[in-house]
């Protein structure tokens, strides 16, 4: 099973968290795609049919993004806009493209966990926060996978402590994802 790993993170050359990821899902090549949206469009022109080909080229989609402002960097939300369209991805006369494909997020969260809780700073679990990309699931037919978090991603947090979460990370790819 093929699985494109869709990577929205605006600064990738200096990310200490989503570039260790990106590494270790690079590995496994011949089952993993990684699809940089920040240096595919850095002009924000997505082509959609490109977009739309590469989609139904793979079994499998995981958003990869850092958290920003309790959501995903704006250039996967306009991806999300542009690529996800009636007649292709749902519609009673469509492709219906996502239809029981698994669709995931991998996130690294900049605070701990302990702040996403009601009485925590962000006031919400993250899973309340991540409500628009389960309702996408829905809306579309696509399996929604648990999400994968890394929280304190901006902590001072170690070497060793990212790879731990890059190894886990590719455990979550390979336990949901490239299994048949």
């Amino acid at each position: 099973m093929k699985t494109l790993v869709i990577v929205s993170h605006p600064d990738m050359p200096n990310s200490r968290i989503n570039k260790v990821w990106v590494e270790k899902a690079a590995s496994y090549s011949n089952e993993i795609t990684i699809h940089d949206l920040y240096r595919e469009y850095p002009d924000f022109i997505i082509n959609v049919k490109r977009e739309q080909e590469l989609v139904e080229n793979h079994d499998n989609i995981i958003f990869q993004f850092p958290l920003y402002w309790y959501s995903s960097p704006s250039l996967l939300k306009k991806w999300i806009d542009e690529v996800i369209i009636y007649g292709w991805a749902y519609g009673s006369k469509g492709k219906r493209i996502f239809y029981n494909r698994k669709l995931g997020l991998a996130i690294s969260a900049g605070v701990k966990k302990g702040e996403f809780t009601s009485m925590g700073k962000n006031k919400h679990t993250l899973t309340q926060m991540l409500t628009p990309f389960k309702s996408l699931c829905a809306y579309i037919h696509a399996e929604y996978v648990p999400e994968f978090v890394l929280y304190g991603a901006n902590s001072d947090m170690k070497g060793e402590e990212i790879q731990k979460s890059a190894n886990e990370y590719l455990q979550y790819i390979k336990k949901y994802y490239l299994r048949a």
